[in-house]
């Protein structure tokens, strides 16, 4: 029988991309997803695929959650609140949204020590100024009163919660911490930079640059994302461990605006718009974000292939054929 994966979080980003490579490899997939940051549009080509199926429902419906745990043979959880505009405006909702669905997760796979992979975050580095950031470095957070870092702090626990399932209950899980994953599917609706600036371009811009624009990012393409995180999930000298999973290239956001501006519309302008006025007053930000993959390259072999210019295309590819 093909292993049977269940994936929370499955009509969202990720979810849906890792639902596709599973089937593609010929394993059964069950996605349950509650829709309010997915959805249905995402996994439509899926649909018709004999060993995919789906239910819409939050998994805080413990009881549908534990039918589901008990069919399958292992759980990539990534049901999860993300975005930075989301977590800016919806502190309540990403903090119960990120730790009390982790530990739901967790406390039924571990009745039948299903291994387990959680979707972490580059975020829980925080303001850390060491870079590249490997998996051991410290955390530095910033304030309780800003509600920016509640996401950072949310995906810690989670990561706490995980390993100490690990170390206490010898239940298998593995923690993937992803930089600013990207590609097609992705909306720019809850602060997503590169959805945002391509569909700007597309529309004839303004490309709103935030703050003075040499913030740096590392983008991975999800389809490099997904085959790691396949990847780690059967490895078996994964478990218990943290793994950062990034591209290799930084590029700055004023930068990143430019090759957006030159590949998909060189007539949209460039706008810088100050973090207060997009965010509020206060707001925070890490200057660079750069991982260290050393980990994962020797636990699975894995590297990026698709670079920025790819990504760039595929994006504005899949939103002018999905208007």
């Amino acid at each position: 029988m093909a292993v049977r994966n269940l994936i929370t979080g499955g009509a969202g980003f990720v979810g849906s991309h890792l639902a596709e490579l599973l089937l593609a490899e010929g394993e059964e997939v069950w996605a349950i997803d509650d829709l309010s940051t997915g959805g249905m549009r995402n996994i439509d080509p899926l649909l018709a695929h004999p060993k995919f199926h789906y239910v819409v429902e939050s998994i805080f419906n413990e009881h549908v959650l534990a039918e589901h745990v008990d069919r399958c043979d292992r759980i990539f959880h990534l049901a999860a609140a993300v975005g930075v505009r989301l977590i800016v405006e919806q502190p309540v909702r990403t903090i119960e949204t990120n730790i009390r669905g982790t530990e739901v997760v967790l406390r039924h796979a571990s009745k039948k020590l299903k291994p387990l992979l959680i979707t972490s975050t580059s975020e829980v580095y925080g303001k850390a100024s060491k870079v590249p950031f490997a998996e051991d470095d410290d955390m530095v957070l910033g304030p309780t009163s800003k509600s920016r870092w509640s996401y950072a702090c949310s995906k810690a626990i989670d990561e706490f919660l995980a390993i100490a399932y690990w170390r206490e209950r010898k239940m298998p899980t593995v923690v993937v911490r992803l930089f600013n994953t990207v590609g097609p599917r992705q909306t720019g609706q809850y602060g997503m930079v590169v959805p945002r600036f391509v569909q700007q371009a597309l529309a004839g811009g303004p490309i709103t640059v935030y703050g003075d624009g040499q913030q740096s990012r590392c983008f991975l393409y999800v389809k490099d994302a997904v085959r790691a995180i396949a990847g780690l999930m059967r490895e078996p000298r994964a478990r218990g461990e943290v793994f950062n999973v990034g591209a290799e290239g930084e590029i700055t956001i004023e930068d990143l605006a430019k090759r957006v501006q030159a590949l998909v519309n060189p007539q949209a302008k460039l706008e810088r718009v100050p973090y207060e006025k997009a965010y509020g007053e206060g707001f925070e930000d890490m200057r660079r974000r750069v991982p260290d993959t050393r980990k994962v390259r020797e636990y699975i072999g894995w590297r990026p292939t698709i670079g920025i210019d790819e990504i760039i295309h595929s994006v504005a590819d899949h939103m002018k054929s999905h208007p």
